[in-house]
């Protein structure tokens, strides 16, 4: 096998392995380097290939210690680290032809498993690069091993001509109603918030700057302090955390008088939590989802891949005036022998005033005692909301919420933590917002008998920026944030949201392209009644007629273009008209060596235009002029009758 081959077969394996190491064990990426610059080495000097003992050893020895690194030779990781070892030691034999396509159709199979960890934009884009490769190297290997540009040109043609096929696959084969790069075992962990909160968690996850969730509005959007996406809601404080705790009752909260009804669509990443995020109130979502008594939508399984759906607000409204006497009374829990100074304070203040009043005075506390929004808060002691209120006095939104909730408790005032996002990037490239981890925000709701659940959130009376402008804007300048939250140069900035704004609408369109949009998409060409089955069997018959209609126009354009083939049958007729037609068993040679012997009188013409026949359409490839004098020889070649 010649070395121009040996390296192209090196190069795809390279390509698609490697999006693969930042997933693989040190020692798995060590042993795929030393397989994959053997076999180069070997070609370079021109030397055999190791033994298949040898192979067999590291083979087995490979596989020991995958199965010890993940105890299993089962799942994704486990599963794609074998078969990435196993394509590099593939080039350890490549004898014949036929290990050749082996590994072509190994580099084949390892595109796809990229496609487990990642389904960007970006991902897409470099697969397709690697098919390109691999297809120049399988013309290489069957059709073609000329120059490099050469093969890329037929590579190209190659996957153009595969376009069509491609989208009627994609349109019309049924959608499977899971994610189809996924595997349930395999389920993704990425940040995002929880059902705990305690201090410091929230500013945490506020340096992250990847993205939560975008968000689309048909009509106008709402103002930037109107947008709090509601999440988990927090109960059981223990002296240090906030929890859900286990007896949150699965009721629908009740909404009443609501006004400033507002629609949405939401784009929510995977995270493997179970929280639906809408604006504050919501009313109802377009997926199935679960509606809990304080107004928590939770998905009934983790979200594992991407998930859009549509949402519906009000963004003034009443929630649970009758609320249950067990949920008031669990809003006012407190643990006992914690934080004495802040139950004194709060005891004042229900001495001297009523709900709405407790409220003014806390947030008028918060507004001049010399607070500070930050994210590099002191740590806390056993009395952390004593420390907090009377010592520290900085924090992020986390403090501020549960330092009020408690006040506001100690006073007598249902209380409860609401966690969730606030705000958000307009990206006006794709007229969408998007919301960040670094949004993650915690506020407080109270419950007043004639308002139900009331939105208070004191980190408004210590930065208002935060909630009307962004986190940036809230914090000291010398605090470190992400990227995209610390105002980076506009044209950096527009740079960002451009990429992001394409990678929406791949997310959308492509990955987003689920059974519900086919349906509306069947449902737009009046298909909508069509059952999978009926789907199934359109888009067979589809391939089917694809297929034909894609072998009849390369046949049409080869019978177009070979104008050597249609020279030679103007020339064989010729000599048919002059007696001597053509047998249909007989080749070019031999035709025109009987020919030659029936009329010696056109021995030189026909022997000069059968070689240059048997030279063009068998021989290595010839000049451009050579087809051009074989063209003129035919067409000046005029036999007389005998």
């Amino acid at each position: 096998m010649n070395k121009q081959l040996i390296y192209g077969l090196l190069l795809s394996v390279v390509m698609v392995i490697a999006p693969h190491v930042i997933h693989l064990p040190l020692w798995v990426s060590a042993l795929s380097a030393c397989l994959l610059a053997w076999p180069a080495y070997l070609a370079a000097r021109g030397e055999p290939l190791p033994s298949h003992w040898l192979l067999i050893a590291i083979s087995i020895a490979a596989t020991g210690g995958i199965l010890i690194e993940y105890h299993s030779l089962f799942g994704r990781e486990a599963g794609v680290t074998l078969l990435i070892v196993l394509s590099t030691l593939k080039l350890m034999e490549l004898k014949t032809k036929r290990d050749a396509m082996a590994l072509i159709y190994l580099c084949c199979f390892i595109i796809i498993t990229n496609f487990l960890y990642s389904q960007s934009l970006v991902t897409g884009l470099y697969m397709l690069a690697c098919l390109l490769i691999i297809s120049q190297v399988w013309v290489q290997l069957h059709m073609y091993p000329g120059p490099f540009k050469t093969r890329l040109k037929i590579a190209c043609t190659l996957l153009l001509q595969a376009i069509p096929l491609t989208v009627i696959l994609f349109v019309l084969f049924p959608r499977l109603p899971g994610p189809l790069w996924g595997l349930p075992q395999d389920a993704f962990s990425r940040s995002g918030l929880d059902d705990m909160m305690s201090p410091g968690s929230l500013g945490r996850l506020a340096l992250s700057d990847a993205v939560a969730f975008r968000v689309a509005y048909p009509g106008p959007p709402p103002r930037r302090d109107q947008m709090y996406w509601r999440g988990p809601v927090l109960w059981n404080f223990d002296g240090r955390t906030w929890t859900q705790g286990k007896s949150v009752q699965i009721f629908s909260a009740q909404l009443s008088d609501t006004t400033q009804p507002i629609s949405y669509n939401v784009t929510l990443e995977a995270d493997n939590k179970i929280w639906l995020f809408a604006l504050d109130m919501p009313d109802s979502l377009s997926i199935p989802y679960r509606r809990m008594n304080d107004a928590q939508l939770l998905n009934p399984e983790p979200v594992t891949t991407r998930l859009r759906y549509q949402a519906r607000s009000y963004l003034s409204y009443h929630a649970n005036l009758l609320e249950s006497a067990a949920q008031l009374q669990r809003a006012l829990q407190l643990p006992a022998g914690f934080n004495p100074k802040s139950r004194r304070l709060a005891a004042n203040w229900r001495a001297n005033g009523s709900d709405s009043r407790i409220i003014s005075s806390a947030l008028g506390f918060f507004n001049r005692q010399n607070f500070h929004y930050t994210l590099d808060a002191p740590p806390l002691g056993l009395n952390g909301i004593d420390d907090f209120l009377f010592t520290t006095r900085a924090g992020f939104c986390e403090h501020y919420a549960s330092g009020f909730v408690f006040l506001m408790r100690a006073a007598g005032i249902p209380a409860r933590v609401v966690t969730g996002y606030q705000g958000g990037e307009y990206n006006a490239f794709g007229n969408y917002y998007i919301v960040r981890q670094s949004d993650a925000h915690a506020w407080a709701e109270v419950w007043l008998q004639d308002r139900g659940w009331l939105r208070i959130d004191p980190t408004a009376a210590i930065a208002p920026e935060r909630v009307e402008q962004n986190l940036s804007a809230a914090l000291p300048d010398n605090t470190v944030l992400p990227f995209m939250a610390r105002n980076p140069p506009q044209w950096l900035r527009e740079l960002s949201l451009n990429w992001d704004a394409i990678s929406y609408q791949w997310n959308s369109f492509v990955i987003g392209y689920d059974n519900e949009r086919q349906f509306a998409f069947m449902n737009r060409l009046g298909l909508a009644s069509v059952r999978w089955q009926a789907l199934s069997m359109m888009t067979g018959i589809a391939l089917i007629i694809g297929l034909f209609a894609l072998y009849m126009l390369r046949h049409l354009i080869s019978l177009k273009q070979d104008k050597t083939q249609a020279a030679w049958l103007k020339f064989c007729r010729k000599l048919a008209r002059s007696g001597l037609p053509r047998l249909p068993y007989e080749g070019p040679q031999a035709y025109a060596i009987r020919v030659c012997i029936a009329r010696p009188d056109l021995a030189v013409s026909i022997k000069t235009i059968a070689n240059r026949y048997i030279a063009l359409r068998y021989g290595i490839p010839q000049p451009e002029n050579t087809q051009r004098d074989f063209l003129q020889l035919v067409a000046q070649f005029r036999p007389s009758a005998n």
